[in-house]
């Protein structure tokens, strides 16, 4: 689906909305599409304040072969059944996390600039539980400065990819590239320790086979610290070369 036909979708939206910010959101989150291993997609505009969801994309149905009207009717709680009970805990943790972290290290004008990504495994109409990445966009804030209203982009994959439970946090920076400012592995604690939060951008972006000028541009870094980094990231891994770095992230895509 084109930007322009999204935005048509939403016209609701970027008419009480009308931020620049937000239409670079809905730019970057198409653009992060790439980098997922299928297409299998839906949106919804999210309200959890009162634990609804205001709209949801037809292809709903198509990837979960479930019926938007009953999600509609029966709201969050219907949804939030349905995922997996060994997640549940994990899931919670992340979103409590992520919370804390937006209130406390993100300032209020900067808030409408952040992107938040977490997974889970929810059961569909046949009773599989599959894999779900859920990326939402914030569009609205209470008078506390929490996101109420948000644009919420699902991808589907198979249930038997195996991920790791973890939840991101990005901001959009002034060249409208997103810097992650946090991320927490869930499962694997030690993987995501391991590698920065710049360093994972270095590498998200790498896999757009931006070279190390253009990247130093769009997260406003020097060449060299790029090129640090870029040595860095190898050595963690024990590899030799970017595209070793890159065969291995594609087969990984969760991580970033």
């Amino acid at each position: 689906m084109k930007y322009n036909q999204i935005k048509d979708l939403y016209k609701t939206i970027f008419q009480s909305y009308d931020k620049p910010s937000l239409q670079e959101h809905i730019k970057k989150i198409i653009e992060l599409d790439k980098f997922l291993p299928y297409s299998s997609t839906f949106f919804c505009i999210t309200n959890t304040q009162d634990l609804k969801f205001e709209f949801i994309s037809k292809n709903f149905k198509a990837c979960l072969g479930l019926d938007p009207v009953e999600l509609k009717t029966n709201g969050m709680r219907y949804f939030w059944r349905r995922i997996h009970p060994d997640d549940i805990k994990g899931w919670l943790t992340a979103l409590n996390e992520l919370m804390e972290f937006t209130l406390s290290e993100i300032s209020e004008e900067k808030r409408e600039r952040a992107n938040y990504t977490w997974n889970f495994r929810f059961k569909n109409a046949d009773d599989v539980y599959v894999n779900i990445i859920q990326n939402t966009t914030p569009l609205a804030f209470d008078s506390d400065g929490k996101p109420i209203i948000g644009l919420a982009h699902y991808t589907v994959l198979h249930p038997n990819i195996k991920m790791e439970l973890n939840a991101s946090a990005k901001l959009l920076n002034e060249q409208n590239e997103y810097e992650t400012i946090y991320f927490n592995n869930f499962s694997q604690k030690l993987l995501s320790e391991v590698v920065s939060n710049r360093e994972r951008d270095v590498i998200r972006l790498l896999l757009q086979d931006y070279s190390s000028k253009l990247i130093s541009e769009k997260l406003n870094i020097s060449p060299h610290t790029v090129d640090t980094h870029r040595r860095n990231i190898l050595k963690k891994f024990n590899i030799s070369s970017t595209g070793e770095l890159i065969g291995m992230m594609k087969m990984n895509q969760h991580f970033l």
